[in-house]
């Protein structure tokens, strides 16, 4: 039960993008369409939960018991850009086209606040090696969901009329805006669902 709370929790009531505000770089710059908010997704899933297995022993097991926490950020962000650039090579190679559509988006992931983020949170709240790849997985499948609301979003926004002062970043801002205040209502829901 615990570990469905902590998923559920990264999808909707812990959401990085619409609650936290973090990767608000690819959501805006990659969410116009569908299959590039999918593929982009589908990549931070990857990079969230192996960076996240990778990060978390070597923090438990060298960082930690050496005293050197001070070098966490240096060494998560070398782990997570190498991920990248082994996920980057696989996409050129098997998928070329998802590999064009992502552009300089995909390279992005290594600095993605996000992607750090999961890496640091799961560290800071004490949870253990399985807590910490449930809440990988639900933050990768969070930043999943809110992509593809907000790219349905943007397509049906782009084939309307609307004042042409709102059109472009103002009516992105704007929708993103309430995207993320309906994400609010989930907090109830999942403290429903789940008794507490």
């Amino acid at each position: 039960m615990q570990l469905l709370s902590i998923f559920l929790s990264a999808i909707l009531t812990e959401n990085y993008i619409l609650n936290q505000f973090l990767g608000i770089c690819p959501f805006l710059g990659v969410s116009k369409k569908l299959k590039t908010a999918v593929g982009m997704s589908l990549a931070v899933i990857v990079v969230m939960f192996i960076s996240t297995a990778v990060t978390y022993p070597i923090y438990s097991k060298i960082l930690q018991p050496h005293d050197m926490d001070y070098l966490q950020v240096v060494v998560f962000i070398l782990v997570i850009a190498a991920l990248v650039q082994l996920i980057e090579t696989i996409l050129k190679k098997y998928i070329p086209s998802l590999y064009k559509a992502l552009g300089i988006y995909l390279p992005l992931i290594t600095t993605n606040c996000a992607v750090l983020g999961i890496t640091q949170l799961v560290i800071s709240k004490g949870e253990d090696y399985t807590q910490a790849l449930v809440n990988a997985i639900g933050s990768g499948v969070g930043f999943l969901v809110a992509m593809v609301i907000f790219s349905g979003v943007r397509e049906r926004i782009e084939n309307n009329d609307y004042p042409k002062f709102l059109k472009g970043l103002p009516s992105t801002l704007i929708a993103a805006s309430l995207v993320a205040a309906s994400f609010l209502g989930f907090a109830g829901v999942v403290k429903g669902m789940l008794g507490y």
